[in-house]
């Protein structure tokens, strides 16, 4: 994978901030910037990210390099071609345009004013290059999903997850949100990455083996990220 950057302005001054752990201002971000874009080369395309408004879900984080990465280069442990993917939190979308480009039919979902950037981004890295047209759908966290993602008509084969764990108020609503989509008998497994930077990281991880049967299947040192592997439990 081989990635350049261009003119970050303030996206790179609050990317920072939360990297260094500093909740003072982040957290509730306000300042507004001109778009920044990020480019990388994965599953043998050229991939241009842009980076849009002033809030952290449209902010390119290490855990979807990481998953991306870990995707690329483990296709025959995880194997997407034709696969139902679903992304929850996909913010800029880089995660859902690798996996489909590896083949996926995939379903990325984030709030709703994080869809437009979003659709930007799929459509213009993955038009005429994939098996599947990807899909954008709004998902809150814990919200509706008996409603807007009844089961079984939406059943995937994967969910995916980078970065969502972050001091906010809605972890519990995360963790029900995995579950509603990896529940039992569903043969659905769940691919989280995740770089831990807070405690409330720690507290969820716990919940979430106590929820799932998990199992770390990556680590990325120098990004100090981790990727788990989750299913139902019985």
């Amino acid at each position: 994978m081989k990635a350049s950057r261009e003119n970050r302005g303030t996206a790179r001054n609050i990317k920072d901030k939360a990297e260094a752990g500093d909740r003072s201002s982040f957290w509730e971000p306000s300042a507004h910037f001109s778009p920044g874009k990020e480019s990388f080369y994965f599953a043998s395309h050229d991939i241009s990210i842009r980076e849009s408004t002033d809030t952290y879900g449209a902010l390119i984080w290490p855990g979807a390099i990481a998953l991306c990465q870990f995707l690329e280069n483990n296709q025959q442990q995880v194997n997407l071609m034709d696969k139902a993917v679903l992304e929850i939190g996909a913010g800029t979308g880089l995660l859902s345009v690798v996996a489909s480009l590896l083949g996926a039919s995939v379903t990325a979902t984030d709030l709703p004013d994080i869809l437009s950037n979003l659709s930007y981004n799929l459509l213009r890295n993955t038009k005429g290059r994939c098996r599947h047209t990807p899909k954008v759908a709004a998902l809150t966290w814990g919200q509706d999903l008996d409603v807007d993602f009844p089961h079984p008509r939406h059943r995937y084969d994967y969910v995916l997850a980078a970065d969502v764990v972050y001091p906010h108020d809605c972890l519990e609503q995360l963790l029900d949100t995995m579950s509603h989509f990896c529940r039992a008998g569903s043969g659905t497994t769940l691919l989280w990455a995740n770089k831990a930077r807070f405690p409330s990281d720690h507290k969820f991880l716990e919940q979430f083996k106590r929820r799932f049967n998990a199992t770390l299947l990556a680590e990325f040192p120098q990004q100090e990220v981790r990727i788990f592997k989750g299913t139902a439990r019985e």
